[in-house]
């Protein structure tokens, strides 16, 4: 008996010590950010969802560095004739609608009956970010390597695989659903708990980003009117009430026995604080490259949701 705990004490840590090696060693390098299109990713700053831009990337495009601005960093009248060149992005692992692609669709338009309350709500938004968020994410950028950045943000898409799962079933797309499902199991053993996207880096496997927002678009349900949320940025009723269901699909909400907890809050802050120090930048860009930055904020929530839907 005493030889035989003796073996598995010995084997522990090499087992571990193996697993660690394959990870780091046998994968291709870390993903440098979560390429997550959730719109509220960009909680705070107003910025739906981003590609991955660096932040020396936020020298701004054509002529928008020439204009003035307002206390708010709004585009004054000599700077009208600016065009908005900030929504350039790449494609997302899950293939989902670019600000590019978005940017590049008819004109859409969605109601703004308490336009006021909103307006406050952005400035407010735009404060936090300039006067907290911003300062917290370049001090968290500068504490934590990348490559750790990289290994949070991995974590943090694996364990919202629920959220994907069951809205793909709901959207009426069970092999995406299957999919997500196959990559949440790779990911959270070979992938040592989600730390690594072993599913895409070591198997090619890419999934489909989806939301509960999403599938009530998918079954007619729109928009209603334009609603900017404290702290969360762009929204709707629909996609609010969206948020609060996916809230319930994440594991990280149950790490209390209350659903809105100080634990369940405080990992969703840090999710946040991970993923926009990728991001740093960006939504400067947009500011200084829009006419008004409120309503470019608007206009490409509104398009990059409707072509999300469409998809």
């Amino acid at each position: 008996m005493t030889l035989c705990l003796k073996r598995i004490n010995f084997l522990r840590p090499t087992i571990s010590l193996i697993l660690l090696l394959f990870l780091f060693l046998g994968c291709p390098p870390l993903h440098a950010a979560s390429d997550s299109p959730d719109p509220n990713i960009s909680a705070v700053i107003n910025v739906p969802a981003a590609g991955e831009q660096s932040e020396e990337a936020g020298s701004v495009p054509v002529t928008a560095a020439e204009k003035s601005s307002d206390e708010y960093g709004n585009v004054t009248e000599e700077a009208g004739s600016v065009p908005v060149t900030a929504a350039e992005k790449s494609s997302d692992e899950y293939g989902n609608v670019t600000e590019e692609e978005a940017a590049a669709g008819e004109e859409l338009r969605i109601a703004d009956p308490i336009e006021p309350f909103n307006m406050a709500i952005y400035h407010f938004n735009d404060k936090v970010y300039f006067w907290v968020w911003k300062p917290l994410a370049h001090g968290y950028k500068y504490v934590v390597p990348e490559e750790v950045r990289g290994l949070f943000s991995s974590f943090y898409e694996n364990i919202k695989a629920p959220i994907r799962i069951v809205n793909n079933l709901l959207q009426g797309k069970p092999r995406f659903a299957a999919i997500e499902l196959a990559k949440f199991f790779i990911n959270s053993t070979l992938g040592v708990g989600g730390l690594r996207d072993c599913a895409k880096e070591c198997f090619g496997i890419n999934g489909r980003y989806a939301d509960f927002g999403q599938t009530l678009g998918k079954y007619g349900v729109g928009f209603g009117f334009y609603l900017v949320l404290p702290f969360l940025g762009p929204s709707s009723p629909r996609d609010g009430f969206g948020w609060l269901v996916d809230w319930t699909l994440r594991p990280t909400t149950y790490v209390s026995s209350e659903w809105f907890s100080p634990e369940s809050v405080g990992l969703y802050v840090h999710e946040k604080v991970n993923d926009t120090s990728f991001h740093l930048g960006e939504y400067e860009m947009i500011k200084e490259a829009a006419i008004d930055p409120y309503v470019a904020m608007r206009d490409i929530y509104i398009q990059y949701r409707t072509k999300l839907i469409e998809r």
